[in-house]
């Protein structure tokens, strides 16, 4: 459904009027500093607001600057990250502030296309930077500006194909005004976060409800059309926690499966084992069952425990390293990055 050029003034103008009439306070709004920007933009990356704010507010003071977080060990920020999930931003954070510290002298790019050459850096995330930071007139496309244009325009292009991506950029870069283009891409992202959210928007109090192709012809509930084409893979495994005296046995996990660089303890997938290496005893079961959703995987997990006597110490620490485990005092573990799974299961058990 085509517009005017003036239409879409119009719709643009009609947003930052909404916008400022509706002000959220966030830390980072009203900054020119790239690295908050960036910063917040790859903590917001597939997390609410309100669950990713204390993770802004945590690195933005524990790692002040880039270069703070660039000398930082990766398992210190994996840590930090805990129980936010999808930990590939966290590693790509960190990977990120190192090229700059290293590479580019801390110096962020300014321009959208530079910034597109950043590790973790997408076209929605370079766009942000670009706009909020130095002023570049590039729209942002997230998951509510898709929402909002897909609506107000009537638009049924299925949002996870990519030839949505190509259209909803182009219509976002048409409308976006050249004066604070930051600004309206602001109030956009806004708009779609909190009026016109993806079930039950309050339409009639949308300035935009008189000419949004949508609530006009009733297709609100049916737009934006997304066609979900992603396989779940459900998966049981089974953890074994063993413990000798105040020390438990853990497991860094490594690249290819889930949670690269976090730890949890020695597990199986399938089947529980009746018996481990280390000791002839069977491990003791908990009763207690636990389920975990990432955004391709619902993991089933059980626990059994395993006490292992304190002359047999220096045996179990033989068979740790034989096996690529580590031995971990308890009152260490809270220095382990761990996925939230684990932490949830610790806390359980009073640690």
């Amino acid at each position: 459904m085509s517009r005017k050029s003036s239409e879409n003034q119009a719709f643009s103008l009609k947003i930052i009027s909404w916008y400022k009439a509706n002000p959220r306070e966030l830390p980072w709004r009203g900054t020119t500093d790239p690295y908050k920007i960036w910063l917040s933009e790859i903590i917001l990356q597939q997390t609410r607001v309100a669950q990713g704010l204390p993770y802004y507010y945590a690195f933005s003071e524990t790692y002040p600057t880039v270069k703070d977080l660039a000398l930082a060990p990766e398992s210190e920020v994996l840590r930090l990250w805990q129980g936010l999930g999808y930990y590939s931003r966290a590693r790509n954070l960190h990977s990120c502030a190192k090229f700059i510290w290293y590479e580019l002298g801390g110096i962020f790019p300014n321009t959208y296309s530079e910034l597109l050459k950043l590790k973790g850096v997408g076209s929605y995330t370079a766009a942000a930077i670009s706009s909020f930071a130095f002023g570049e007139v590039k729209a942002v496309v997230d998951g509510n500006v898709f929402r909002v244009l897909a609506r107000y325009f009537g638009i049924d292009t299925d949002i996870a194909s990519g030839k949505a991506k190509i259209e909803f950029e182009t219509l976002a870069n048409k409308l976006i005004p050249n004066e604070n283009p930051g600004e309206y891409n602001q109030a956009i992202m806004d708009f779609g976060a909190r009026l016109c959210v993806p079930k039950n928007p309050d339409c009639p109090k949308c300035p935009l409800k008189e000419t949004c192709f949508a609530y006009q012809k009733n297709l609100v509930k049916d737009l934006p059309v997304k066609i979900n084409k992603t396989k779940v893979k459900e998966r049981n495994l089974h953890y074994y926690v063993i413990r000798c005296g105040e020390n438990w046995v853990w497991k860094k996990r490594k690249s290819g499966d889930i949670w690269e660089g976090l730890h949890d303890f020695p597990h199986s997938e399938g089947e529980p084992a009746p018996y481990l290496g280390i000791s002839e005893e069977k491990p003791r079961l908990i009763p207690k069952k636990y389920r975990h959703i990432l955004s391709h995987q619902r993991l089933n997990a059980s626990f059994s425990e395993l006490e292992i006597p304190l002359e047999k110490h220096q045996e179990l620490s033989k068979w740790c390293e034989n096996e690529g485990y580590l031995l971990v005092a308890e009152n260490e573990i809270e220095y382990l990055a761990k996925p939230k799974l684990i932490v949830n299961f610790l806390t359980d058990q009073g640690i």
